[in-house]
């Protein structure tokens, strides 16, 4: 989930910071200050000496920032204006982040800033980027076992013959947060104790891994409980952009949603055929994508040749496919929200006939889905 990694990391990014500077209303102001009115807003224009913001909600407001205002740059990140430093007007631009303080004695048309804390467009970018790249290399798969009380949580990843297991260490510093009921956003996620966590869930950790990555002392980790679904697909609703799959487990049907940060791809026949094998403890064949040498196909032969691979890696590399390419009667597998006949669709793939005999292809799926959805939204998210 690629691009749904960048974006729940920008959505997690964004989220911490729209908390920071809301804290930053509650920070104690000397003097008139404590009487201003304060605003909190993206710069969407810049003219002379006047800023236009625009909140979250509602309209734009615009405010004159004079020689005296005073201009502060704080850091993502920061949590109080300790480590703010001044900053001149000519350094804002359009993207930026403000909190305005607005004289309440101004009389003009238009209001004048006492104050303007900004957080810099660059540096979100920055921080955004770093935090894509720290849930990358951080770890995921499904909760095998917790230890609450020495807070150790072992993880399977992978599926098949690559299975592998990663214990996580959790300390009174790790950052816990539980995706919210029915939810597949990571801005959302809240503060959640190791106890809310159970076998079987999904979860992602990012922090430093000792030298075989077969374990992770966690600076932050998010857990979730989500649904696995094989199933065909019996009708499709564009105008609502939701299917309807009968579940292959329950042989009931399920409404499925398909919100704007699900990922969906679909195998080759080659691909489908190659992972079934390795799924079953085959070796494959080796001789997929020898012929043509295109996208996915030379993926898995290149995996054939070397008598391995890892399928997590193969599922990234698979098409990219939209709601507009899916066709009723289509086998597909995903992974969804908790519920018994409405859930959100976070991944999905078709061309998956091939895998629907594979017993560890549920395991592929649910650990593909939080591996590559690094919080989203991540990952930023």
């Amino acid at each position: 989930m690629n691009g749904g990694r960048r974006r729940r990391t920008a959505g997690a990014t964004a989220a911490g910071l729209m908390s920071l500077l809301s804290l930053l209303f509650m920070a104690p102001q000397a003097g008139a200050q404590t009487a201003a009115t304060r605003f909190l807003g993206t710069i969407s224009a810049i003219s002379g000496d006047t800023i236009t913001v625009k909140p979250a909600q509602g309209d734009a407001r615009q405010v004159e920032v004079p020689a005296t205002a005073q201009l502060e740059r704080i850091e993502p990140g920061q949590t109080n204006l300790s480590a703010a430093v001044a900053m001149q007007f000519s350094e804002l631009a359009v993207g930026d982040r403000v909190l305005v303080n607005v004289d309440p004695g101004s009389t003009g048309p238009t209001p004048q800033a006492l104050r303007v804390i900004a957080i810099k467009a660059e540096d979100v970018a920055k921080r955004q980027q770093e935090e894509t790249q720290a849930w990358q290399r951080g770890v995921g798969g499904l909760v095998k076992s917790i230890d609450a009380s020495t807070g150790t949580i072992v993880l399977t990843s992978g599926a098949g013959l690559v299975t592998r297991t990663v214990t996580v260490h959790i300390t009174p510093s790790t950052v816990l947060k539980r995706y919210a009921p029915g939810s597949v956003s990571f801005a959302g996620a809240q503060p959640a104790p190791i106890a809310a966590i159970q076998p079987g869930d999904q979860l992602r950790a990012r922090g430093e891994k000792n030298a075989d990555g077969t374990e992770m002392t966690a600076d932050e980790a998010v857990s979730g409980s989500f649904r696995n679904i094989s199933g065909t697909i019996v009708s499709l609703d564009p105008a609502t952009s939701t299917l309807v799959v009968k579940d292959l487990a329950t042989k009931r049907p399920v409404t499925v949603r398909m919100g704007a940060e699900v990922q969906m791809r679909k195998l080759s026949d080659r691909m489908a055929q190659f992972l079934a094998a390795r799924l079953n403890g085959q070796a494959g064949n080796g001789h997929g994508g020898q012929q043509g040498g295109g996208g996915s196909d030379a993926g898995s032969g290149a995996a054939g040749q070397r008598g391995g691979g890892d399928p997590q890696q193969m599922l990234n590399r698979a098409e990219v496919i939209h709601f507009s390419d899916l066709q009723k009667g289509e086998a597909v597998m995903l992974v969804s929200t908790q519920g018994s006949s409405d859930v959100t669709a976070i991944t999905l793939l078709a061309g998956v006939e091939p895998l629907l005999e594979a017993p560890a292809s549920q395991d592929l799926l649910a650990n593909w889905s939080m591996n590559s959805s690094a919080p989203e939204d991540a990952a930023a998210q």
